[in-house]
């Protein structure tokens, strides 16, 4: 019982919420980079908010399910048929056994989700299911999905009652990416930080799950390197050349640049829409906004609970 990946995409995995806890052993939590977007498909379909679901870059697969099933389609929209009609994200649709789901090119941002009512079961490795590519644990043998795949989808869980369709728009600007002060924020003339906050960035094609690279107006420090330190989610980090790096989902767990600002939580998101190409521009914001901002985004979550 479950589905067959008929063609894979350019980078499909199996993610949850995260492998946490290890980062003391060099591992980091991994798991969606749209974590929103994955919690809000499990609402959809009736799963618990850790169930896996499958995450698509830029190209999505094509599938044929073994089984009857409900699912959901959220992220970034991308082109997506039925059984050769269109088929609309966020929102939960049925499905029959051997019907064929095509998810093609982005029309918007990088990642979509695909989630199934039970959930993708693969064997859990150091309590979760979520692919860390970097060292190849976890998922599918710890690799992007391939073409002949078949993939197991878990127990229902009866007493989760499925959000037929999310009713408020889940589009999001990632134009403007809000950042905190850095650890290493004073090591920055006033004439850097204005650089860094007034000016466009783009991310560049080494850009991936471990950390987005971005070009731009070059930034200086007062220093060089720091001794190193452990960097958590969403450090942005300035390298000799000055170029920034975002650390992302499966990022180093120590390092050694400067660390200029860190993405708020809620802006996480965000960043995972975030394609080679993309331009955008940092805006800084007090934790106090952060931290009010994370918690909206959690009352939404939980609200589609109630609804």
């Amino acid at each position: 019982m479950g589905l067959e990946v008929l063609r894979a995409g350019l980078q499909s995995t199996v993610q949850d919420q995260g492998r946490f806890g290890y980062a003391h052993l060099g591992v980091s939590a991994s798991g969606a980079a749209d974590n929103f977007s994955l919690r809000i498909g499990n609402i959809l379909v009736g799963n618990p908010k850790q169930y896996a679901g499958i995450e698509m870059t830029i190209i999505g697969d094509k599938y044929r399910f073994k089984s009857d099933a409900y699912i959901a389609l959220t992220g970034s929209e991308f082109e997506a048929e039925l059984d050769n009609k269109p088929i609309p994200f966020w929102q939960g649709c049925p499905i029959k056994n051997d019907q064929i789901l095509d998810i093609r090119s982005t029309k918007t941002g990088a990642r979509c989700y695909l989630c199934v009512a039970g959930g993708i079961n693969v064997e859990d490795v150091m309590g979760a299911k979520t692919t860390h590519l970097t060292s190849g644990m976890g998922g599918v043998h710890g690799r992007i999905l391939k073409k002949q795949d078949e993939l197991d989808v878990g127990s229902l869980d009866n007493s989760i009652k499925p959000v037929q369709e999310i009713n408020e728009p889940m589009t999001t600007d990632n134009k403007i990416i809000r950042v905190t002060k850095g650890r290493q924020w004073l090591w920055f003339h006033k004439n850097q930080k204005n650089k860094f906050f007034q000016h466009q960035y783009r991310v560049t094609d080494l850009s991936n799950r471990m950390g987005l690279r971005l070009i731009g107006n070059a930034i200086n420090t007062k220093k060089g390197e720091i001794i190193t330190a452990g960097i958590p989610l969403g450090s942005i980090q300035i390298p000799g050349d000055g170029q920034p790096i975002i650390s992302f989902v499966e990022h180093q767990t120590t390092g050694g640049y400067p660390v200029i600002a860190n993405v708020i939580s809620a802006d996480i998101r965000k960043v995972g829409q975030l394609k080679p190409g993309d331009c955008f521009q940092f805006e800084l914001t007090s934790i106090s906004t952060a931290e009010k901002l994370k918690v909206d985004q959690e009352k939404f979550i939980h609200s589609l609970h109630h609804d």
